[in-house]
């Protein structure tokens, strides 16, 4: 029963690892490709840009923690550590930049005559900036944390190369990492989690008032708000349940259920690859260009 488990998520974790890979790079190239003809992005590309590098790098992070997972003799300490400390760093930038992307969404779309929120939408990009470069202290934090923690816990195994002692300390690294990345994602997910559902609120109301105004549900403006409205929705249940699933996957690891910290990992890697399609999708740009490339692989194909 556990092999027929382990196959099944080995062949889901591969199926998200390539839709990752794919919609990810194409916010990458396209983006990329707009600077440099135009020599300049605009501030939601550019997080865009920088988010999709980031889950780039945590979903093969992910995907080679996992491989890991099963190849651990043939890893050395060393190579677990980098590992470690990498997934830590596009972990934390996945993180803030999806919470500074919900941000900018929640002062760009929603309606509020609030002082705070005009003074604060006004400032947007600088609000951006800022929290992103706070967030700096928590990552620096972060880093501090597991090389302490190592120091006191994997290096008591001294020199012993065993299967059982690599098995023991790639246990300990990986409960390290999934503490810490529980432990600091409270923040950027209580962000996130505020903005989304102040967005979500004010975009429900929007569309209870165009129903009174007794607009038709196919009016283009309903439409977007009505699409706006999905993208916040799975935004929110994805980056929800990644964070539990980081939770719950340090619970498993620490009571050493296999079974657990297989679906955990499943569901965590769904989170930068599904959502990152999502934002494909609702992007007018983004959805146009994966549309063309899909027209052009079907000609190659063809041909």
């Amino acid at each position: 029963m556990e092999l027929v488990l382990y196959i099944i998520s080995t062949i889901v974790v591969v199926a998200e690892f390539i839709l990752g890979i794919l919609s990810n790079g194409l916010i990458v190239l396209k983006n990329c490709t707009d600077w440099v003809n135009k020599r300049e992005l605009s501030t939601i590309d550019q997080i865009l840009t920088m988010l999709a590098i980031s889950r780039i790098s945590l979903i093969w992070e992910t995907f080679l923690l996992w491989v890991k997972n099963d190849l651990i003799t043939s890893t050395t300490r060393e190579e677990l550590k980098l590992i470690v400390f990498s997934f830590t760093l596009s972990s934390h930038f996945s993180l803030w930049l999806a919470t500074a992307l919900g941000m900018f969404y929640l002062l760009r779309i929603a309606n509020c005559s609030w002082q705070i929120f005009l003074y604060l939408k006004w400032r947007l990009k600088q609000l951006i900036v800022g929290m992103l470069l706070g967030s700096l202290i928590f990552l620096l934090t972060n880093l501090m944390q597991i090389t302490i923690a190592l120091e006191e816990r994997l290096y008591q195994y001294g020199g012993n190369s065993s299967v059982t002692s690599m098995e023991t300390e790639f246990g300990v690294l990986t409960e390290l990492m999934l503490f810490n990345m529980t432990v600091f994602s409270v923040t950027p997910f209580l962000l996130a989690l505020i903005s989304s559902l102040l967005l979500i609120f004010s975009l429900w109301k929007h569309l209870q008032k165009m129903q009174l105004n007794s607009r038709r549900h196919g009016d283009p403006s309903t439409k977007a708000h009505m699409n706006a409205l999905r993208i916040m929705v799975s935004y929110l249940l994805l980056y929800t349940t990644e964070f539990l699933s980081l939770l719950i996957s340090w619970i498993a690891q620490k009571h050493h259920s296999k079974l657990v910290h297989f679906i955990c990992t499943m569901t965590a890697l769904m989170y930068p690859s599904a959502h990152s399609f999502i934002l494909i999708l609702g992007n007018s740009k983004l959805k146009q260009t994966s549309l063309w490339v899909l027209k052009l692989l079907r000609c190659r194909v063809g041909e």
